[in-house]
């Protein structure tokens, strides 16, 4: 069992970024065996879901004559226009229906604010709207905070990056991971992490 100043992150583990979801992510089911089974080795687990209004600034469909995957410049940076996905209380945003972690302890909903993409369980995309998780994590003894789930160069990459601006330790456990590797997106996260120490490691090395 890790020591209870780390915990494991689950990032977005939801029904709308499987296979068949409306944001797929590749392979993204065949993920959630080892995620129940690295939680099993955490006595602190912290789950996060994408939790949308449907007139969320990120969703193609709420700009006129723009297709999902094109960028615009919004008040806090390039957004990438996404389909419309884990739109708040549907079938799409809902947890997986295999993830099996009781001992769960908090779930941060992210994305919620409708002007402001969110892709990290730390800090809105405008890099200054906390969602309270640093805080929390603070205030139970947390120092290492390992990351796994959905997709690894989005929503994974931020909040790793996220947890090491915030002072914790972080890892990225990559085949716990699956990413959507949007143009060139998958190496730049990794450089990004690298870059700003976070570990890559594998389920084993947890494991063990």
């Amino acid at each position: 069992m890790k020591s209870a100043n780390e915990v494991l992150l689950v990032v977005d583990v939801q029904n709308d970024f499987m296979p068949g979801g409306a944001l797929a992510v590749a392979r993204g089911d065949e993920i959630v065996p080892l995620v129940n089974r690295l939680a099993r080795r955490f006595s602190h687990v912290v789950l996060t879901q994408d939790w949308h209004p449907p007139s969320h600034v990120s969703f193609a469909a709420n700009h006129a004559g723009r297709q999902p995957f094109e960028t615009i410049t919004l008040p806090y940076g390039e957004q990438v226009l996404w389909p419309t996905h884990c739109v708040q209380d549907t079938p799409g945003a809902a947890l997986h229906a295999d993830l099996d972690i009781p001992h769960a302890r908090a779930v941060i909903r992210k994305g919620h604010h409708a002007d402001v993409d969110s892709y990290s369980a730390f800090l809105e995309a405008d890099g200054k709207t906390p969602t309270g998780l640093a805080g929390y994590l603070r205030d139970t003894g947390v120092t290492r905070v390992w990351c796994c789930g959905l997709a690894t160069d989005y929503c994974v990459a931020w909040s790793a990056l996220d947890a090491r601006a915030a002072g914790f330790e972080a890892a990225v456990i990559e085949d716990a991971t699956r990413a959507i590797d949007l143009n060139g997106s998958l190496d730049n996260a990794w450089r990004d992490m690298r870059a700003a120490g976070v570990e890559r490691v594998q389920s084993a090395d947890v494991l063990a």
